[in-house]
């Protein structure tokens, strides 16, 4: 690969294959994924970004863009290609008085988190700290605000993004509004966002947070108090509930590692003593393997999972379905496949979705799942390579088998590998597939841009 044309004018750094540290900057978040790309520019700002995609547009380079290569699949790579990196763009700028953030594609939830919370603000992010802003908020945002402020993408304000032409647009509701629409849960099919306008919200700088586990002995129980718990809580209340077990981990009483437990993690998005309060029921069930539960500040909470899902030292497999209900046939289900889960580190979690998330319109964004009440996900990890195989087949094998039990759609950031591909896509998007392709072939009609959960343009 000739990159004399692009070195003229990059600013950022150009890693070819015989760099010294080619391997460390090829590596993402999980290390199931070894892809060799033939090159890694890491750009400076925009003007690299413009200038990478021109080049690979001209010299009919495949590409891939790496926000901050926490997809599960490994999309942020592409072997033999040209990966178009941001993850050296990650400056946030707060406006306080108007509640707004401008965010770089390259830049984390916990860089967010840390810009905002100096004024007491937040953007409903995720439940990871290093996960990737442009990832998780292109794909939907499912996280502690849900149900107070809605999804990452509910809360997007504006976009700049460099189109397969390599022309920089500005998408919101007044400019380009039915690409602001795609991008609203459209995943990165559509171009390379180099930033994001959030709109902020007053949370913290304490929240109140429920992170209770009970034997699983007793999860028949545990499920169905907290399914009615949820069903009626109000919207400060987002929360989820897992099948776990007890890493062997200091941070963890030594008579509770290697438990089974299934723990009801939530935040209250209010007063902290009010979320006290609201989660004695839920804190109440019967006697715990342990509660960790308390008052802690708000970015301290987004990290609370940091440690269990490091980058690059574990394998990982999430996988999602929405659920038509949680009713008991389904809970005799997933209990009994949580409990033959081949290795303990993997992790059955039961979303409930609600509030603020599911009052916006299924035709309002992209973002398919508004009707849903509960999304079912095996997120498996496991630490031995050569379980690889057993791992990833029997959690597909469960995700079969769950299909008795689930409704139509299913969460694009939980999507496994995109096996499927484009069944798992229209599965996803439901009835805003067909606008999403007609979109994607006005900003991308020749599929530029397809290492990704790839939306085909539609057929002129």
């Amino acid at each position: 690969m000739n990159i004399e044309e692009l070195q003229s004018t990059f600013r950022g750094r150009l890693i070819l294959p015989d760099n010294s540290d080619y391997d460390k900057e090829r590596q993402v978040w999980n290390g199931y994924i070894d892809k060799h790309p033939s090159l890694i520019a890491q750009c400076s700002g925009t003007a690299d970004v413009i200038d990478a995609v021109k080049f690979a547009r001209n010299n009919n380079i495949e590409v891939s863009v790496r926000g901050g290569g926490h997809n599960v699949a490994g999309t942020a790579l592409v072997d033999d290609g040209m990966v178009i990196d941001l993850s050296r763009m990650r400056a946030v700028h707060v406006d306080a008085p108007k509640k707004l953030a401008r965010v770089q594609g390259g830049a984390t939830w916990g860089d967010l988190d840390r810009e905002t919370q100096v004024f007491g603000l937040a953007a409903p992010g995720g439940v990871v700290s290093t996960t990737g802003v442009a990832g998780l908020t292109l794909g939907g945002g499912l996280g502690w605000l849900r149900k107070k402020h809605g999804l990452s993408c509910d809360n997007l304000h504006s976009v700049e993004i460099v189109t397969a032409e390599g022309n920089l647009l500005t998408a919101s509701k007044t400019e380009n509004p039915d690409l602001f629409w795609a991008l609203r849960g459209g995943g990165g099919n559509f171009g390379v966002v180099t930033s994001f306008v959030f709109h902020l919200h007053e949370v913290g700088p304490t929240v109140m947070m429920c992170a209770i586990m009970y034997p699983v002995e007793i999860a028949e129980r545990v499920l169905s108090t907290w399914k009615e718990f949820m069903i009626s809580s109000s919207d400060e209340i987002s929360a989820q509930a897992l099948f776990w077990a007890i890493p062997d981990i200091e941070d963890f009483p030594e008579q509770a590692r290697g438990k089974h437990v299934i723990s009801i993690t939530a935040m209250y998005a209010g007063d902290p003593d009010e979320g006290e309060k609201a989660f004695q029921q839920l804190r109440n069930i019967d006697e715990p393997v342990i509660d960790l539960s308390g008052k802690i500040p708000y970015a301290v909470a987004n990290t609370m999972f940091d440690p269990f899902f490091p980058k690059h030292e574990r394998y990982y497999y999430f996988k999602s379905q929405d659920l038509a209900s949680l009713n008991k046939e389904t809970m005799d289900f997933l209990i009994e496949a949580a409990n033959d889960r081949p290795v303990d580190s993997m992790l059955f979690a039961i979303w409930h979705y609600g509030g603020k998330m599911n009052r916006v319109g299924s035709e309002d964004t992209a973002f398919g799942s508004r009707d849903t009440t509960f999304l079912f996900s095996v997120d498996s990890i496991w630490d031995d390579y050569s379980k690889s195989e057993e791992v990833i087949s029997w959690s597909r094998d469960i995700l079969d088998k769950a299909k008795e039990f689930s409704g139509d759609g299913m969460y694009v950031n939980f999507s496994g590998f995109g096996e499927e591909g484009e069944d798992l896509v229209q599965s996803a998007y439901g009835d805003n597939y067909d606008r999403l392709s007609k979109i994607k072939s006005k900003y991308d009609p020749d599929n530029f841009f397809h290492i990704n959960q790839n939306i085909k343009p539609a057929s002129s």
